[in-house]
C-alpha cells in the first residue's frame, strides 16, 4: 500500500511540475519580444505593419498575463490538493477544470490576435507566414512536431513546433 501511494504522489507531482510548462502557453517562455522581433524580420513587415503587429501582440499580452498568473496560482492550488494525506478527488477535478478553462480562454485570445494579425499582412506575407508553420502550432508529427534546437533560452526552446522564431 505504502509503495502504491508514493508511485502515484510521484506522478502526480510530477504531472503538476508538467503542468508548468502548459501554463505559460506556446512561445512566451523565451521572453516577451525575441519571438516578435525574429518573425517581423522575416515578413519584410513595412514601419506600419510593424506597429500594428506590435501593438496587437502587446494588447494580447496584456490581456493573457491574468490568465496565466490565474493558472500559475491554480497549479499550486493542485498541487496542495494533491500532496494532503487524503486527497480530494471533487476538489482536484474542480481544480483541473478550472486549469483547462483558463488555458482554452488563453487559446482563444491567442487565436484572436493571430486572426487580427494575419489581417494586417499582404497576401504575400500570409503566404510566407504559412510557409513558416505559423499556424500549425505544438503537436506531434510531421507538420507541427515536438520540435526544438535543444536546450533553453532564446532560439532554443524546449520543442514548441514551428514557428516565427525558428
Amino acid at each position: 500500500m505504502k509503495k502504491i501511494t508514493l508511485t502515484l504522489t510521484a506522478v502526480a507531482l510530477g504531472l503538476l511540475l508538467a503542468s508548468q510548462a502548459f501554463a505559460w502557453g506556446p512561445g512566451s517562455g523565451r521572453g516577451h519580444g525575441y519571438c516578435r522581433e525574429a518573425g517581423l524580420e522575416r515578413l519584410n513587415l513595412t514601419d506600419d505593419q510593424k506597429a500594428k503587429v506590435e501593438a496587437l501582440q502587446t494588447a494580447n499580452w496584456k490581456a493573457i498575463k491574468p490568465l496565466r498568473e490565474k493558472m500559475f496560482d491554480k497549479t499550486v492550488e493542485l498541487r496542495r490538493l494533491w500532496l494532503q494525506a487524503n486527497p480530494d478527488k471533487d476538489k482536484i477535478t474542480a481544480a483541473q477544470r478550472e486549469l483547462r478553462t483558463l488555458r482554452d480562454e488563453m487559446q482563444d485570445k491567442n487565436t484572436a490576435m493571430r486572426l487580427e494579425i494575419r489581417k494586417v499582412l499582404t497576401p504575400e506575407q500570409n503566404e510566407k507566414l504559412a510557409d513558416m508553420g505559423w499556424g500549425r502550432g505544438p503537436g506531434f508529427g510531421p507538420r507541427g512536431g515536438m520540435r526544438g534546437r535543444g536546450g533553453y533560452g532564446p532560439g532554443n526552446g524546449p520543442g514548441l513546433g514551428m514557428g516565427m522564431c525558428q
